[in-house]
């Protein structure tokens, strides 16, 4: 079936989908967050290592020196490409391995593929901990880097096929709540390891692999997710497996649904090449965009240089790092809310909300900074605990909204035969844009100083204009029934007809129209049609359908007429005019004179 075409499902709506939420589930949901763990363990620990003195000593001498001369400007103290590469070179690794990381995912399943992310992520945090030199300790985030890629990838996926549809939203979240206690308990860490000379950093970088040995020892006691099972056709385990987590043996319906959804991914040779087919582009395009504007916010910035953006502003160390916990605090407290409401509320109120008080936030700091720091004083005790309330009140906002959902709306959004590959883009795409702010930040802030807190604020605007117009509200929608309840009912992917049904003929034969009009028809046919005949031929037999919808019999060929256009590839046929809704009838004739659309079924 061609990706653009969908058939009628037969899915029951959420409410008569079996089950309850079990203890099972939940279990199974925690231990596979623990990759969420991981990587906000990494998010928290990066900023806090590179402010410590004995880290700084040992691997930039240079930043050292700097951080400590009187004169240095305060903005400029950390600017360094070197102690940027040290935080930003586990995404560029993890970028790369998205895409390995989908393949694994469709080929042997989610659980294999967090069972490797555990795997990579304690063997760098082995060459961490140990590291003698700056290549060590960058090939250490490297393969920290390929452990965050597998688990970014296959951990979002996992929660979201084992979820009941209700809860959903919730259980996904986990992920993000996940990376919240992770950055929290490494700024607690942090906090504790600056006090700890010389070797204090060491223990705070090799306290990463507790939650790389928690996933890869639970990732032994959890199952393979029904879907993934189904999909790789051991239906029975796969049925089995459902009942489980379902709390019930009544599965049937849920059972079905899940199977047509496999049955419709098989027929998908090339999932990357289906993601440029029209009805992959709103699923795409929103997943790319939410992890582009989830960086822009500017969050990974205040998260990975907290202590270092606190330095900045005057705050001695361990003020520094203690403000860092304040803030992680707030991020895992906010994340927690956003578990309560998404199911409740829905996504874009929390999206929206949270743009309003980001921007209220970053303008503010901004203001403050531009107002009050200059290059060498630092900021009086008062103004400097309005930045760190502003800073939370930022970091809070962007905990309950674009935080859990910039990973929730791409994971329940794209349909099963595209999931692995669309997924992949989505998290290649937050990679991609953390690395960038990550290598980035500190220069951007020697450069523009405080008018980085400007830049951010201008794409919050932009995020807050795209939740309006373009992003569907996804609530209490079954992950296999998306394109019919959400993308073909909103207002502007539905308008250039990216999604037909079987059943909507006229809508059918006027996006063929249209296509076959302006030259586009391959953009809506079969992948497989258009790798296995001629081009000609199948727009041949696209021209001869299209004849046969005129509204007016004279301008529709006779059966005999469509036969010989069928057997004679040299003769010339009329161009189409535009297809009719309805085509009327010829007063009475005989069988082989009649236009094809007049003949009755037997």
């Amino acid at each position: 079936m061609a990706p653009g075409v969908v058939m009628p499902r037969s899915g029951a709506p959420p409410n008569e989908f079996e089950g309850r939420v079990t203890i099972y589930v939940v279990v199974c949901g925690i231990i596979a967050a623990t990759g969420g763990l991981m990587f906000g363990y990494d998010i928290g620990i990066s900023g806090g290592v590179t402010s410590m003195d004995d880290f700084l000593e040992k691997f930039f001498h240079k930043v050292y020196l700097k951080k400590h001369h009187a004169r240095e400007d305060n903005y400029c103290k950390f600017d360094n490409q070197g102690l940027q590469l040290f935080t930003s070179s586990l995404y560029l690794a993890a970028l790369l391995t998205s895409f390995l990381a989908s393949k694994t995912c469709t080929r042997y399943g989610r659980k294999p593929t967090m069972q490797a992310a555990s795997v990579f992520f304690l063997v760098g945090t082995v060459l961490n901990a140990a590291a003698v030199n700056l290549w060590m300790l960058i090939i250490g985030r490297l393969l920290l880097g390929v452990g965050v890629g597998c688990a970014n990838q296959a951990v979002p996926l996992f929660l979201s096929e084992i979820a009941p549809v209700k809860l959903r939203g919730a259980l996904n979240i986990l992920f993000q709540l996940m990376v919240t206690i992770g950055i929290l308990v490494a700024n607690l860490v942090n906090y504790k390891a600056s006090t700890i000379h010389p070797s204090g950093w060491r223990l705070a970088l090799g306290l990463a692999g507790v939650p790389a040995a928690i996933l890869c020892i639970g990732s032994f006691i959890i199952p393979e997710t029904p879907t993934s099972l189904i999909e790789r056709q051991e239906l029975d385990q796969g049925l089995s497996v459902l009942k489980k987590i379902r709390g019930t043996d009544n599965v049937s319906l849920e059972y079905k649904e899940i199977l047509q959804a496999s049955e419709l991914a098989k027929e998908v040779k090339h999932p990357f090449k289906n993601l440029r087919q029209p009805s992959s582009r709103p699923p795409l395009v929103i997943a790319v965009l939410m992890q582009i504007f989830q960086q822009f916010t500017g969050i990974n910035a205040i998260m990975f240089y907290a202590p270092v953006l606190f330095q900045t502003i005057g705050f001695k160390n361990d003020a520094s790092l203690l403000s860092a916990v304040i803030t992680g605090t707030v991020n895992v407290l906010c994340t927690i809310v956003s578990i309560v409401f998404v199911d409740k509320a829905g996504r874009k109120i929390l999206l929206l909300s949270a743009c309003i008080l980001m921007l209220i936030a970053q303008t503010t700091i901004g203001g403050v900074l531009h107002a009050n720091l200059k290059a060498t004083n630092n900021l009086n005790h008062s103004v400097a605990i309005v930045v760190v309330v502003f800073v939370c009140v930022f970091v809070g906002s962007f905990a309950w909204s674009w935080g859990p959902l910039g990973w929730l709306i791409p994971s329940e959004t794209f349909p099963l035969e595209t999931r692995t590959a669309g997924f992949s883009f989505a998290v290649s795409s937050n990679m991609l844009f953390t690395f960038i702010i990550a290598q980035a930040f500190l220069s951007m802030m020697c450069h523009m100083r405080a008018s980085i807190f400007f830049f951010f604020s201008a794409w919050i605007v932009a995020m807050g204009l795209f939740v309006v117009f373009l992003l569907p509200e996804t609530k209490n929608v079954p992950i296999d029934e998306m394109i019919e309840r959400v993308w073909k009912l909103h207002w502007y992917w539905k308008r250039n007809n990216m999604f037909v049904t079987q059943i909507d003929s006229d809508i059918f034969f006027m996006q063929t129209w249209e296509h076959w009009k302006n030259g586009k028809m391959f953009e809506i046919i079969d992948t497989s049609i258009v790798e296995n005949c001629r081009e000609n031929e199948v727009l041949r037999c696209i021209q001869i359908g299209l004849l046969c919808a005129q509204e007016l019999p004279d301008n529709r060929p006779l059966i005999s007429q469509v036969v010989l256009m069928f057997n004679s590839p040299s003769m010339d046929i009329p161009v189409p005019l535009k297809p009719a809704h309805y085509a009327s009838m010829r007063e009475g004739s005989s069988v082989n004179e009649d236009p094809i659309s007049e003949l009755q079924p037997r």
